[in-house]
């Protein structure tokens, strides 16, 4: 059983109190806080992950699992800096322009956030300028676009289009996801990878820099 299986059963159950609470006495006994992530969050968040895939969990009990994990990433956020822990990579997300649904990139932010990358999360209804000035800023390795409106999926293609005018376009992996985007619509307007739920945004993500998934946690 893993050190910190007390941490993973508390954000796989969605317990945020539970899960802040092991935390605290991990780190209280001397535990460095990137292990905490490595072997506490993410297997929490992969297995959550891989059960909603499967059919065998929900929005809710994902959502809830997201606001665990979170509770904790608050504690450890600090710590992980004055450490100079590097995260595996920087991603922008954000709902494109004219679209308000945030639920689907509000998981995938959650489990790429437990798979040790570093978020950033612009919010929703994102202008087209305002992704090409953070990928200018933040230089992240990914920007990922989410839709869940057929009439804004067009925004996804401006924001390509954007990025490729002001030469930012082959600095970054992009990739796209939502209700009504298919592998179909991904290639048509040339981004690098589509995922059809949030689980499996993860392993696309590590694909596109390069990095292998995780292993799924047993049990």
């Amino acid at each position: 059983m893993s050190e910190f299986s007390t941490l993973t059963e508390a954000v796989t159950n969605g317990d945020a109190t539970a899960a802040v609470a092991a935390a605290r006495t991990a780190l209280d006994t001397g535990a460095e806080p990137i292990r905490l992530v490595s072997e506490g969050l993410s297997p929490a968040m992969t297995k959550v992950g891989r059960l909603f895939e499967e059919g065998d969990c929900f929005v809710p009990e994902l959502l809830m699992a997201a606001r665990a994990n979170k509770a904790v990433f608050e504690i450890l956020r600090p710590l992980l800096a004055r450490t100079g822990t590097k995260p595996v990579g920087r991603v922008v997300l954000g709902t494109v322009k004219g679209d308000m649904h945030d639920i689907g990139k509000n998981l995938v932010g959650a489990l790429l956030e437990g798979g040790g990358f570093e978020v950033v999360d612009l919010g929703v209804d994102v202008p087209t300028a305002r992704f090409v000035a953070t990928v200018e800023a933040q230089k992240p390795q990914l920007l990922g676009l989410s839709a869940l409106l057929t009439t804004t999926l067009p925004a996804m293609k401006t924001t390509l289009e954007a990025l490729r005018s002001a030469g930012l376009r082959e600095r970054v992996k992009v990739m796209v996801g939502g209700a009504p985007v298919s592998e179909s619509h991904s290639q048509a307007i040339g981004a690098d990878g589509y995922a059809d739920n949030a689980a499996t945004a993860v392993d696309l993500a590590r694909r596109l820099i390069g990095r292998e998934p995780r292993p799924a946690a047993g049990g």
